[in-house]
């Protein structure tokens, strides 16, 4: 990936710090699937391993939050504002599909919208549908996972390298991706397939680093894996660890932040 492309991500953002803010609060509705398996099929291309991520409580968000695959693995804190059925605290979902609805900004698992309740409320939180909510961006904690790449069965080695990435933590995007033979200044850019995978057509010989751009605080930075994460008899199927924790928190523009007691 050439200097000149990456400005996009580089630049430093306009917004200035008097109003930015890590905890945006937002309005919305959600509604739920029925069965958490829906979000097993989602746009981020998790597949089956969706269900395992945070402890099932997903969601598919609205093209905003999205934003082309880059949203995914994203968090949030989200709770309903129905009295005397929803707790303050409200739950954290994990983004692992797009939600083309019109009407809500998520759709969460049907774990996750229960989630939502107070103590014995979880019926009855469940038969509302759909329900009026806030939410905010908070980071994702992955205690004893490291970043990962996971490579796809449609990579055929030399030509070409498919890799879903895994485990992201922090409240950031990855919004490059590039990868070299471990010592080699030669780097060729994955780009984006569709959410949370990446590929390229020009694949290295030997064991594999990556480098990645993500967008944190007010600016991008590189974020480089300083060992082999591929080996070079790398296999598809195989889930391999990058050795990093990502725990950047990225902000945004709004007015005033969340200072409320829900943590």
């Amino acid at each position: 990936m050439s200097p000149l492309s990456l400005l996009p991500f580089l630049l430093i953002s306009l917004v200035s710090s008097a109003t930015a803010c890590d905890r945006c609060l937002h309005s919305t509705k959600v509604a739920y699937f029925s069965k958490a398996s829906a979000l097993s099929n989602g746009a981020c291309g998790y597949g089956s391993m969706a269900i395992g991520f945070n402890t099932g409580q997903l969601a598919a968000a609205a093209p905003s939050i999205y934003k082309n695959g880059a949203g995914c693995g994203a968090c949030f804190q989200i709770r309903c504002k129905k009295p005397g059925l929803c707790s303050s605290r409200g739950t954290t979902v994990m983004v692992t599909d797009l939600n083309t609805s019109n009407t809500t900004d998520f759709v969460l698992s049907s774990r996750a919208f229960m989630a939502m309740a107070s103590e014995g409320k979880a019926s009855d939180v469940l038969k509302l549908g759909i329900a009026d909510v806030e939410y905010k961006r908070v980071p994702c904690e992955f205690k004893t996972k490291n970043l990962a790449v996971r490579v796809e069965e449609s990579s055929q080695k030399p030509h070409y390298l498919a890799v879903k990435v895994l485990y992201q933590g922090g409240q950031t995007e990855i919004v490059g991706m590039d990868v070299a033979r471990l010592g080699s200044s030669n780097w060729a850019f994955l780009s984006r397939n569709h959410g949370a995978v990446w590929d390229t057509s020009r694949v290295p010989e030997g064991p594999l680093q990556f480098r990645f751009v993500v967008t944190g605080g007010f600016d991008g930075k590189w974020v480089w894996a300083q060992k082999a994460v591929l080996p070079g008899d790398w296999k598809a199927g195989m889930v391999y660890d990058t050795g990093l924790q990502i725990t950047d928190i990225a902000q945004e523009p709004c007015s005033p932040c969340d200072d409320s007691t829900w943590k």
